[in-house]
């Protein structure tokens, strides 16, 4: 018997990955999500509606771990704006009315720290939290991870080891404009968005997220026969964005700007939302910041989980959603050590909210101190239902009254639940909390 030519032979050779000196898959410490309220923006389905939708303030390794048991294969889209790897403090400006072109008056709180000992340290937290996204993405899912040049590279390694490099649909360049002090080199204005299938099968509605064509090329095509080498594009249709995209930064976005620190513009959101899931399907984001995602998920009709570790960007998201949906919502605790306490006392007589005439409002005192403050009641598990709110604007209208609200209709509350247990809950500027039972 002659020697015969083997039929095939497979070499196989697997894409490079990443490796650093403490490289492992984190320890799942599963967290202990506390109800803290159930948030009825102007009372709207007060108190039964039901509430879908999740704020959740705690780490996000753990929040995702406790997620798992009822969510896990169940998420349509992931969009997430981790740290950059910047090591810089980022603040929050709190204060109202003040010049954006005078940054030294003004008035800063903490925001969030994106500082790490060195860059393993920063791709143990990446690593451990994009394995968690993975496991809660439902089949047909989509990640978007919003990065820039500091960290884009090595996550893409990550996310082709946790993936499959063959699952990288898009690798997204939003593109801006703005000052910049670097002399020494080009301009760095853009981000990088890296989008990950979990499957073959996904979600993506061309047809949600068609642009014009430029009135140029239209006028190209009507002014020869031969534009477009014999290919004639439908041009009433328009077209599916490139791979590059223009947004202004949120700094440009007047009506947008909500003080909290790397906020991101609605409408890069509402881009991505649109493209990768369809109405009722579940929208999460694990580093939310200023609550942009949920604001998006809630204007376009989808459930919404949205996670930060910082309370000054979770009271901020609780604000803009009051302001701008009319979806009920819950807030989850799962560190209630970020959180500043909430005293039942420390108000002088003259500060005391009062009720009168189906209405609870505040002394001017009071209200000049505050950011945010809301009225509902308290059952009888410590649960709040908050039932009226509200927030210091922005950015003031010029028709609009001035300041925070200093009274709040109250009846729904006073029909629907106990009049005795109406519970006023209080955020000032400076971080202070309080609740009060009227």
């Amino acid at each position: 018997m002659g020697w015969r030519f083997p039929t095939a032979i497979l070499f196989y050779s697997p894409m490079p990955t990443l490796h650093w000196d403490s490289k492992q898959a984190l320890p799942a410490t599963s967290g202990d999500l506390r109800l803290d309220s159930v948030v009825y923006p102007l009372a709207a389905g007060f108190p039964h509606a039901s509430a879908v939708n999740q704020v959740i303030l705690g780490d996000n390794l753990n929040v995702m771990t406790a997620l798992r048991s009822e969510y896990a294969g169940r998420i349509n889209l992931i969009y997430t704006d981790p740290p950059f790897f910047t090591n810089r403090h980022f603040h929050a400006r709190v204060g109202r009315g003040e010049d954006s072109r005078r940054p030294k008056d003004w008035h800063l709180a903490k925001g969030y720290t994106d500082d790490w000992p060195n860059l393993d340290a920063y791709l143990d937290m990446l690593y451990a939290r994009l394995k968690s996204m993975y496991h809660l993405l439902a089949p047909n899912g989509t990640l978007y991870l919003h990065l820039d040049w500091h960290a884009n590279s090595y996550a893409r390694l990550l996310l082709d080891e946790i993936f499959g490099s063959e699952r990288l649909l898009n690798e997204i360049v939003w593109v801006y404009h703005g000052p910049s002090p670097i002399r020494s080199a080009f301009n760095r204005k853009h981000d990088t968005i890296l989008v990950y299938t979990k499957g073959d099968s996904y979600t993506f509605n061309t047809d949600d997220v068609r642009l014009p064509y430029d009135p140029t090329t239209i006028k190209t095509f009507a002014s020869s026969a031969r534009a477009g080498f014999g290919k004639v594009p439908d041009l009433e249709r328009g077209k599916v964005p490139e791979d590059w995209w223009y947004f202004p930064v949120v700094a440009r976005l007047h009506n947008e700007r909500t003080g909290y620190p790397t906020q991101k513009p609605q409408a890069l959101l509402e881009r991505i939302i649109r493209a990768s899931s369809n109405p009722g399907d579940i929208v999460a984001d694990f580093f939310s910041g200023s609550g942009t995602t949920a604001a998006a998920a809630c204007l376009l009709d989808r459930q919404f989980i949205v996670v930060d570790g910082a309370w000054r960007a979770v009271q901020t998201t609780i604000s803009r959603l009051v302001g701008q949906t009319r979806q009920p919502f819950r807030f989850f605790i799962e560190a209630s050590d970020v959180l500043p306490p909430e005293s039942l006392v420390g108000l002088s007589q003259d500060e005391h909210p009062f009720l009168a005439g189906g209405r609870v409002s505040l002394p001017p005192n009071l209200l000049d101190q505050l950011d945010y403050w809301e009225a509902g009641c308290l059952a009888g598990d410590g649960i709040f239902y908050s039932a009226a709110q509200a927030t210091r604007p922005y950015r003031q209208a010029a028709r609009a009254p001035k300041g925070l609200p200093a009274s709040l209709d109250i009846s729904p509350i006073l029909e629907k639940t106990n009049p005795t247990n109406v519970t006023v809950r209080l955020v000032a500027i400076d971080g202070r909390r309080w609740m009060i039972i009227l």
